[in-house]
């Protein structure tokens, strides 16, 4: 299993990726990476980056996992088709977010998934076997002096937690049924930042959740002819609800936690309003007007998105261009959102990180 981890957005049926990557700046291809959009993350110096998750930043270690290879469409043209066209398990067209700044995993593990009645048939890799994954790492690489050749290290933990609702909604769960699990999902993912924090973390960042009544996999499937459920970008607005209901969770968390470890630079991710900016400046920023809600790969109905006729399937086309799209799949987004919205959280978080720059 490949030690370069990122992160993924919904993951469910469709894909599940494994998070647990790790970027080092070693070579030129590599520095150009971080510096396609926002050259300023550069003067952070980080060294190494570190991301856990699921299918939002994960290149390429679902398909080294025979479980969720088995389930992975990512792992298929015409995923890839504008990075070196080629398939490396990514699930977009191109590079991800972790790509810029620099897959179905869960925060909950399947055991206690099985509490709640909600089955992961697609990994077993959730947060703590990844964590289990990166001690194992720290052991072989770093096996004296670990904490000062993490110093100048960057630590992403998630985004994950998001599956949880996203497999328990095509379940039949309710929002309150979710809502209720909230509480043991952000405490799964605080303790994975203590555990990081052990490893010698000392600049972390904890993504939150994005909008997911905004992506075409729930409004396809919770499409109702209630306008009132809508918001002001067509969104769904309970599932949103319930998005936001996790982040202020998460965030009332991480902010016990930065109590409890003054020395430590920890950051919220904020997903959901870079998303939200995104659909507002989407015009702005090259995309379609009329396709801010559809995926560029895929078929059927309002969304482009079919269940039974998804991206990487025989015969489902692809939108002539990716770039005018945010949605790629109907699930994941397309490389050109990525990079949108890399920018807008660099720009968010940079401040934060104690980089003196």
């Amino acid at each position: 299993m490949a030690l370069i981890i990122r992160s993924p957005l919904l993951d469910f049926l469709v894909i599940s990726s494994i998070s647990l990557v790790v970027l080092q700046q070693k070579s030129n291809a590599e520095d150009q990476l971080l510096m396609l959009q926002k050259p300023r993350l550069m003067k952070c110096r980080f060294d190494k980056i570190f991301q856990l998750g699921d299918s939002l930043s994960d290149t390429g270690n679902c398909i080294r996992e025979s479980l969720c290879a088995r389930r992975l469409l990512c792992g298929r043209f015409p995923y890839g088709m504008n990075f070196f066209q080629n398939t490396t398990g990514r699930c977009s067209n191109g590079m991800l977010m972790i790509d810029f700044i620099v897959a179905g995993a869960t925060a909950l593990s399947t055991e206690n998934l099985a509490e709640e009645k909600i089955v992961n048939s697609v990994t077993n890799s959730s947060m703590s076997v990844q964590l289990d994954w990166m001690s194992t790492h720290f052991k072989s690489t770093y096996p004296t002096d670990r904490l000062a050749k993490l110093k100048k290290t960057l630590f992403l933990v998630g985004e994950i937690g998001g599956n949880e609702f996203n497999y328990g909604l095509f379940k039949g769960k309710t929002i309150k049924e979710l809502r209720s699990m909230v509480p043991k999902v952000v405490q799964t993912i605080i303790q994975g930042v203590r555990t990081v924090i052990s490893f010698g973390a000392t600049r972390i960042v904890v993504p939150g959740n994005f909008p997911i009544g905004c992506i075409p996999i729930f409004l396809t499937q919770f499409r109702t002819n209630d306008s009132t459920a809508y918001d002001e970008y067509h969104c769904l607005q309970d599932l949103n609800n319930l998005a936001i209901f996790f982040n202020d969770h998460l965030k009332q968390a991480i902010q016990e936690l930065k109590e409890q470890h003054s020395n430590i630079a920890l950051v919220y991710g904020d997903y959901y309003n870079a998303y939200l900016w995104l659909l507002q400046n989407a015009m702005f920023i090259g995309f379609d007007k009329n396709s801010l809600l559809k995926a560029c790969c895929g078929v059927g109905g309002d969304y482009n998105y079919g269940i039974q006729n998804q991206c990487g399937a025989i015969g489902v086309p692809v939108c002539t261009d990716p770039n005018t799209y945010i949605s790629w799949d109907g699930v994941h987004l397309t490389e050109k959102a990525y990079s949108s919205l890399a920018r807008w959280l660099i720009d968010d978080m940079l401040p934060k990180l104690n980089c003196h720059v």
